[in-house]
């Protein structure tokens, strides 16, 4: 039988581990920093530990390394990362591929540090269906563990080197609100001292909009949520986002006026700008409308092209006229530059042939 990922534990059941074992808790701890903080391989490496203590891990676990198979190099930097994982013993863990994307800007305001953002999956494919998506077209193969979450980010690290990463963002293959146990326990290892210590500041998490994981995700994390909105109206919604059938907008948007938001800090809705389908300016005006009342800012995407999509970028000029017309409206509203886009890297683009079982 394969052995376990230890970096599929949570820090309690490690403790709980260490205590069958005659270990005082703390060692879990100290096992976990090695991990993911020192980046260990063996745990034979873990001089710190008892000898016993580190054969006994050895006997029980393994520590799983995600290294990718091919990387990609945009014109612009970004690199786009495709990992193959193999098949676990866990039920349902069949083998897949998912993508993850560094994206550099260095275009910042003089004297501020250049940002390097990984961006990761949560789910090998998809399954809910965007028609604008090249992930939703593969479907859902499987959900990833918590160690293959993590581990895209300690490969990610390890490739910026000497770089560092700055920002995490969950924007990859998948919908992390429907793999909700095993994102929140990578939230609280890339958060934690113990982990990769990453602000929650850091990190955006993008959901589709399953309504009633909305509220209870952000009661159980400190980390940024980005909803997918993409339409000021059902009828628009649901052609572009299927789960709008079942979580309509006004679902979505009394989940998000549940949401507890500190002083000063605001829910962002991501739009898609699409030709002919969500970009009039009765779109902008309905929008306006729908976020009325929310303490919310529109990130503006241009559509990102792929193979069979069957629509369009709206233009350059629609979409500084959308943004426009939100802004005069009070609603704060930014253009988000598309990154990637030359290796099939940009937001919507993911999508990777079904590994061979």
């Amino acid at each position: 039988m394969a052995l376990r990922d230890i970096q599929d534990l949570a820090r309690a059941e490690l403790e709980s581990w260490c205590v069958d074992q005659g270990e005082v808790p703390y060692r879990a701890r100290q096992v976990l920093a090695w991990v993911h903080r020192h980046g260990a391989t063996r745990f034979e490496e873990m001089a710190n530990l008892p000898k016993l203590l580190r054969r006994r891990l050895s006997e029980s676990f393994r520590i799983g390394q995600l290294d990718p198979t091919t990387i990609a190099l945009a014109s612009d930097g970004t690199r786009k990362l495709l990992f193959r994982l193999p098949a676990g013993e866990e039920p349902g863990r069949q083998p897949a591929a998912i993508e993850s994307v560094l994206i550099p800007q260095v275009d910042r305001p003089l004297g501020s540090r250049d940002r390097l953002t990984l961006c990761i999956s949560s789910q090998a494919g998809c399954g809910m269906g965007c028609g604008f998506c090249a992930t939703a077209r593969m479907g859902l193969v499987r959900n990833l563990g918590t160690g293959e979450i993590v581990g895209q980010v300690r490969a990610g690290r390890a490739l910026a080197a000497p770089e560092r990463l700055t920002n995490v963002v969950l924007m990859g293959m998948g919908e992390p609100l429907a793999n909700y146990d095993a994102v929140l326990a990578a939230l609280d290892i890339l958060t934690a001292d113990w982990g990769y210590a990453i602000s929650p500041r850091r990190i955006t998490v993008s959901t589709v909009g399953l309504a009633p994981a909305i509220p209870r995700f952000i009661a159980a994390t400190r980390v940024n949520l980005a909803v997918s909105l993409h339409a000021p109206t059902d009828r628009q919604r649901e052609r572009l986002v299927p789960v709008n059938r079942r979580y309509p907008l006004g679902a979505l948007l009394a989940a998000c006026r549940e949401v507890p938001l500190p002083r000063r800090k605001r829910i962002t809705f991501e739009y898609v700008m699409i030709a002919g389908e969500n970009d009039a300016d009765r779109d902008a005006r309905a929008l306006v409308r729908l976020l009325h009342g929310l303490r919310a800012k529109v990130n503006l995407i241009h559509f990102n092209p792929f193979p069979g999509a069957g629509f369009a970028p709206s233009p350059p000029g629609r979409v500084l006229r959308f943004q426009a017309i939100l802004r005069q409206h009070g609603l704060s509203a930014t253009i988000r530059e598309s990154r990637g886009q030359d290796i099939q890297a940009a937001c919507g683009q993911l999508a990777v042939a079904r590994p061979a079982a």
